[in-house]
């Protein structure tokens, strides 16, 4: 698939990783709408500079748990590009939380977000897809979700989740849409995280350093644009973590 003049969602699109891929995407040409729930302005700020690349594109605010929510974004989509060529689930949730102090609420924020949200909306956008040539649909997952790490339980369960639910669609929705998921690494340290921490955290990564957003957006490039044939798969971008 070529992305010139497709459209192209990319969930939590207004920062981090998911702004990286947006701006891939568009600089290959193709419209790009991002969803966020509370970066209104970072999100504002993203559209700006996607419309440099002389594409479309608009932010919507929409909490893509919420099954009306996730149908709103999807109706939009439709209604004002008419098509839907690439989804990227990127929206996710990622806070520490100890076994000792996990609640079912905690639960509950995390498989919303990081699994029903995707599920939802590749659902919503399969349907979208189908009416056209297929598309593609890409889940960023992480490699804890094979190797879950202390502290995160609902998180790398998520995760987990979201790697088989890439496995099922891939063969549900076959042949005309594949579904990959792509494994991030160490890429982007959380904000708050110390100089030490940092450190501590590339210590088992075989390749001794952080990635970058840019890894995550060629890695979305080539599960789109670079093969058509890939489908069900993970890509693991992890710097090697994975087998340390």
């Amino acid at each position: 698939m070529h992305l010139t003049n497709r459209v192209a969602l990319v969930t939590g699109g207004a920062k981090r990783l998911g702004r990286a891929m947006a701006l891939a995407l568009a600089e290959r040409g193709a419209h790009v709408v991002i969803s966020y729930r509370a970066s209104r302005r970072e999100a504002a700020q993203t559209v700006e500079q996607l419309r440099r690349f002389g594409v479309r594109a608009e932010a919507i605010r929409a909490d893509l748990a919420n099954p009306a929510d996730a149908k709103r974004l999807i109706r939009h989509v439709a209604r004002r590009f008419g098509r839907l060529d690439v989804l990227v689930n990127s929206a996710s949730v990622f806070v520490r939380t100890p076994l000792a102090r996990l609640t079912e609420r905690g639960w509950d924020a995390h498989l919303d977000a990081n699994l029903k949200g995707p599920f939802l909306c590749s659902l919503l956008a399969a349907r979208l897809m189908r009416k056209r040539s297929g598309g593609k649909i890409i889940n960023l997952t992480d490699w804890a979700g094979e190797r879950p790490y202390r502290d995160y339980l609902p998180y790398c369960v998520s995760k987990a989740g979201l790697t088989a639910l890439t496995k099922a669609l891939a063969k549900e929705l076959a042949p005309r849409i594949q579904v990959v998921a792509i494994a991030p690494g160490p890429i982007l340290p959380p904000p708050n995280m110390s100089a030490a921490e940092r450190r501590r955290a590339i210590k088992n990564v075989p390749l001794k350093r952080w990635g970058s957003p840019q890894d995550i957006a060629n890695a979305v490039l080539f599960a789109i644009e670079g093969t058509d044939f890939m489908t069900g798969t993970t890509i693991s971008v992890d710097g090697g973590r994975l087998i340390a």
